[in-house]
């Protein structure tokens, strides 16, 4: 006797949609939330560095450290999702034979079908793929992004005015990532 799924308005089945969900580029609102959180935390830690390191005054920069702030916010969020994807599938494969390994010894004593048994191990791989792909995102991102803040406004950028040094590495840094996180990798 064939099972029937049921189809929604896509016209995919539910397992279909949520397979065709762990591998698109779309992230989850929890994710969403968790990576513009951290960027704009990120991005405003060198408003610290540009007040008390190259004497910017708070209150005349306000409306600088604000827009650039939430520019940088946005690229860096891109940035993270765009790395995350990429590394996704690759911490999936690596970590396939231990998740299943993992699962297959939870499950042992548990009466269930080779499908149902499979579909498990396929969701737990997928957790596990998504936390790490989302813990690293963030981590590599960041410290890239404050390592290019620091070199450009202490070496590159160091005879110009604090404000257009400001501007200037901020949004460079945090575009670089933006935009290199979009390239291809092996």
């Amino acid at each position: 006797m064939v099972e029937k799924s049921a189809t929604t308005s896509s016209g995919f089945t539910k397992e279909e949609e949520l397979l065709l969900q762990d591998f698109s580029r779309n992230v989850s609102t929890k994710s969403s939330a968790l990576f513009y959180g951290n960027a704009f935390v990120v991005s405003c830690s060198p408003i610290w560095l540009f007040w008390r390191i190259h004497q910017m005054d708070l209150l005349p920069s306000l409306v600088f450290f604000v827009i650039i702030t939430g520019i940088s916010t946005y690229f860096m969020a891109l940035a993270y999702k765009n790395t995350k994807f990429t590394l996704k599938h690759k911490v999936a494969n690596k970590r396939e034979e231990a998740v299943t390994r993992e699962v297959s010894a939870l499950l042992a004593d548990k009466k269930m079908s080779r499908k149902e048994k499979d579909e498990r191990i396929l969701w737990k791989k997928n957790e596990v793929a998504d936390y790490e792909a989302t813990t690293f995102s963030i981590f590599y991102n960041n410290a890239l992004f404050l390592a290019i803040v620091i070199f450009a406004s202490f070496y590159l950028l160091r005879s110009f005015s604090p404000v257009f040094n400001y501007i200037f590495s901020i949004t460079v840094a945090s575009g670089l990532l933006a935009l290199l996180s979009t390239g291809k990798s092996n």
